[in-house]
């Protein structure tokens, strides 16, 4: 099965096309600092022999986070606790990442105010942002490439910059929630400037063999909002700096979403093939002939499952073991296959 085959990006080589995709676990405290929650969380999936595994949003920021309880990457005090989930992952042969994020006008913590790049806020419970001024954003940017060298220092085999799901760079780059009218507002090349800015400066630092991913949602579902092939416009400007996207849909605006198995994967497959570029396929996807459907069909490269995951952390093993698959079952548990 093309499912449990090996998959290189460029140094990144899977042992097989399934990712657990960032899920926030809201374990950490107002330090941002890993702890033993999230060392067992995610050296169980490798354990279950997931190809790669992306921690959880982190913020580059201590206003970049969502909550006052999400991992924080914007101090050097952040670094050992993530290594020590790295070297932990690696050991079992599977490979990790790092989502950074800041979550702009989706920050609802007490460090400081929101910010986000027009004065909307996200719903009627939030609360007005902070428009940033264009001093304030050359400084997130600076606090991705810190982050970026800090997650290199960790040794994370890849970093995703979140760019999906209503957070900042989400919010730069839809013109629901981005009215600026200077350089980095109006028409698709201002509204990604943000976002290509961020790009430049983590390729600046971090190494050129190291897979830089991008998530994104590729419609808004709203009139107005971006469209699959905004997006596809979107990818085709800032392509050159990543290695593959990561793609998803929604979160910018409270919106009803008819959600169904593999509801987004159409759009991951657009983006390839319009963009010329690998793809993460996810939504709702639990089981492995839906993953191989749609890797077999060229639809996408690698498939993330999410929820299955949480429910499930040996999920791969045990999908391989019924299939009579060669894959290399954890000694300690071989009593349970006889």
């Amino acid at each position: 099965m093309k499912t449990f085959e090996n998959y290189k990006l460029k140094n990144m080589n899977l042992k097989n096309r399934i990712v657990m995709p960032p899920m926030c676990m809201y374990s950490s405290d107002e330090t941002g600092i890993a702890n033993d929650f999230h060392y067992t969380h995610y050296v169980t999936r490798a354990i279950g022999a997931v190809g790669l595994i992306i921690v959880e949003s982190t913020g580059v920021s201590e206003n970049g986070r969502t909550t006052d309880r999400d991992l924080g990457i914007w101090d050097d005090k952040h670094i050992d606790k993530l290594k020590k989930i790295v070297d932990g992952v690696n050991n079992y042969g599977s490979k990790i990442a790092i989502q950074l994020n800041h979550a702009g006008r989706k920050y609802t913590g007490t460090a400081s105010q929101a910010v986000a790049p027009s004065a909307i806020k996200f719903d009627e419970k939030s609360t007005v942002p902070k428009e940033l001024t264009k001093d304030y954003i050359k400084e997130i940017v600076l606090n991705f490439k810190e982050a970026a060298k800090r997650a290199d220092k960790a040794g994370f085999d890849a970093i995703e910059i979140h760019g999906a799901h209503g957070y900042l760079i989400h919010q730069f780059l839809s013109p629901l929630s981005n009215l600026r009218e200077d350089e980095y507002g109006g028409d698709i090349k201002n509204r990604t400037r943000f976002l290509k800015e961020i790009l430049e400066a983590v390729r600046e630092v971090w190494p050129k063999e190291k897979t830089i991913m991008l998530r994104v949602s590729a419609y808004d579902y709203k009139e107005g909002g971006i469209t699959i092939n905004d997006m596809v416009e979107i990818i085709n400007e800032i392509k050159e700096y990543i290695d593959i996207v990561h793609v998803s849909t929604g979160g910018l605006i409270p919106v009803e979403i008819s959600a169904y198995p593999g509801y987004q994967v159409n759009f991951a497959s657009t983006i390839k093939e319009k963009c010329n570029i690998p793809t993460i396929a996810v939504g709702l996807i639990t089981d492995v002939n839906m993953a191989e459907e749609i890797i077999s069909n060229g639809r996408a490269d690698l498939v993330a499952i999410g929820r299955e995951l949480l429910r499930n952390p040996y999920f791969v093993l045990n999908e391989a073991k019924d299939r009579n698959l060669d894959i290399n079952y954890p000694e300690q548990y071989k009593a349970a296959l006889k």
